[in-house]
């Protein structure tokens, strides 16, 4: 079960720290390359921006996308092309997902939580295994959330937890701390509750 650490009440810029500071020890710990997944959504993208201010070797930073809708990168519901418009300027280097992707280990997974248990587009209908064989899955959500009908592709259990840390932000939302608690006492079978209940690196959840 996971070691997990919540924080309540941390703004913009305290995630943003936490994740300058996970992301500068990466890059010190080698002189290649390193890589991170991220989330769409509302929540992330304030985050994201004020993390793209801050002083890291981004020419070494590979950013993929925890999951996507199957649109166009210029469609406004496309996560790829809003996290390619904040991490490309700074000289990071944007890799999108497509259903022969190779994920590489994450320095940090980057989650969000719907208040149904999803994570990245693992919704409860999809089943999600601990030991998926595939690293990368098109799927479609059931029922297909009304602001977003598309399908998706997102990265598995598996691939997530190839990840030296887990990070979820679940931007204020009551109902989704109540459902990540449960999970971490694992009295219910939803994806957060199968990801938590596999992993064994660290996971941090801001609240």
């Amino acid at each position: 079960m996971a070691d997990v650490t919540i924080v309540d009440g941390a703004d913009t810029g305290a995630i943003a720290d936490w994740l300058d500071a996970r992301i500068a020890a990466a890059l010190d710990a080698t002189n290649g390359d390193v890589a991170i997944a991220v989330p769409g959504g509302s929540t992330p993208f304030p985050i994201m921006a004020e993390l793209v201010t801050r002083d890291l070797d981004w020419s070494r930073l590979v950013v993929w996308p925890g999951d996507d809708r199957i649109v166009p990168e210029d469609h406004e519901a496309s996560n790829t092309g809003k996290i390619r418009a904040l991490f490309e300027p700074v000289g990071a280097r944007i890799h999108p997902l497509s259903e022969d992707s190779q994920p590489p280990h994450f320095a940090v997974a980057w989650l969000g939580m719907g208040g149904d248990g999803h994570i990245a587009s693992l919704f409860p209908n999809t089943d999600p295994k601990v030991d998926d064989p595939q690293a990368v899955r098109r799927l479609t959500p059931d029922p297909l959330p009304a602001h977003a009908p598309f399908d998706r592709i997102t990265l598995t259990i598996p691939a997530l937890l190839a990840s030296d840390s887990l990070l979820f932000t679940l931007g204020g939302a009551a109902d989704k701390r109540d459902v990540f608690d449960v999970a971490i006492r694992r009295e219910h079978d939803l994806p957060i509750a199968r990801l938590l209940g596999a992993a064994r690196q660290p996971v941090t959840c801001f609240t």
